[in-house]
């Protein structure tokens, strides 16, 4: 029997699927969330069974990706058994990667149960080595309970990858810092271009917008930078620094469109598919997951149906005087 796939418009094969487990951070980064921010009703939340249901679904119609997200998935309450149903989907061999993205604030606490729930990559959310400036972008983060959650999920054998959001102003002095400290760890760097997300004020944007055409040229200023050709499944392009033996990476969603070979979807908190992130279309998962609860026939064609209707690309733009593109809801709701 062949596998399944789900293809979109433009012939490509949707094989990974993001999905957002809550809304919730126990930090207030300033470029993602306001810092009196109003939570979702939890009765809005898809379940920990819906999100099995849902995932499992997605699985058996060929995605083998699946990456957890938030907020921060970690302070989801219960959220191990989540990780450890959906292990089974890995032992199958339908799902090849179950990972997630994490502030890393919780780490020391679950980084090891992570690795036995088969979770063997994660990407780490950290935009400074500088522990003052850590708790002025977070507004409430630990920098060193962040520290050590790195340190044990390295000791638990998690292989990780770091990923820093560009910030004129902010971290625009740390760049060459964090790449001899990553390719010392043996840790993998991405640089991110900030988005244009969230009711968060176009002036701020438009000042904290470092493009990494910048930081490339920097590094080249610096190091010595060789290409290579890695491909993870996602956005981001890659270049090896041969000083550190380190990887250095790139999501430039701004400065370059990735549209062309994007194979993933996003389901957020409250069970919205987001077939773009650049885009305010999405299809009611929740709704159809509740008015079925014993047949997954209904979900099946309403994820085929959202599938249909997956853009050619997105919007994002930043022009020298206003933003274009601009999304009114949070990265933190969507899941990043």
């Amino acid at each position: 029997m062949s596998t399944p796939e789900l293809i979109d418009p433009y012939q490509r094969k949707v094989s990974y699927l993001r999905v957002s487990v809550t809304d919730r951070c126990d930090f207030r980064c300033y470029y993602c969330m306001a810092e009196e921010m109003t939570f979702l009703p939890k009765k809005e939340l898809l379940t920990l069974e819906e999100l099995d249901r849902m995932c499992s679904t997605f699985v058996d119609m060929g995605v083998t990706k699946l990456r957890i997200t938030g907020g921060e998935p970690l302070v989801r309450k219960g959220i191990m058994t989540f990780f450890q149903s959906m292990s089974r989907h890995l032992k199958s061999g339908a799902l090849k990667e179950l990972t997630l993205t994490t502030n890393g604030s919780q780490l020391s606490r679950f980084a090891k149960p992570l690795y036995e729930c088969g979770v063997r990559r994660i990407n780490i959310s950290i935009d400074t080595l500088n522990a003052k400036k850590f708790g002025e972008i977070t507004k409430r983060g630990d920098f060193k309970k962040v520290m050590d959650g790195i340190d044990a999920a390295d000791k638990a054998g998690l292989k990780i990858k770091l990923n820093a959001v560009a910030l004129k102003g902010t971290n625009d002095d740390e760049l060459h810092d964090m790449v001899e400290w990553a390719g010392k760890r043996g840790f993998d760097l991405t640089w991110i271009e900030v988005m244009p997300m969230g009711d968060m004020g176009e002036a701020d944007r438009l000042s904290q917008y470092w493009p990494l055409s910048d930081i490339r040229k920097q590094l080249n200023d610096r190091w010595t930078v060789e290409n290579i050709p890695l491909n993870t499944g996602g956005p981001a392009t890659y270049v090896r620094i041969k000083e550190t033996g380190g990887r250095v990476g790139f999501i430039t969603p701004l400065t370059h469109n990735f549209c062309e070979s994007c194979n993933r979807v996003r389901l957020d908190c409250q069970g919205q598919l987001h077939m773009c992130l650049g885009q305010e279309d999405d299809a009611d998962m929740r709704k159809v997951l509740r008015d079925n609860p014993g047949d997954n026939q209904p979900l099946r064609d309403a994820i085929n149906t959202a599938i249909a209707r997956k853009p050619k690309g997105h919007d994002f733009d930043y022009s020298r005087q206003q933003i274009q593109g601009e999304m009114r809801r949070h990265m933190s709701h969507t899941g990043g």
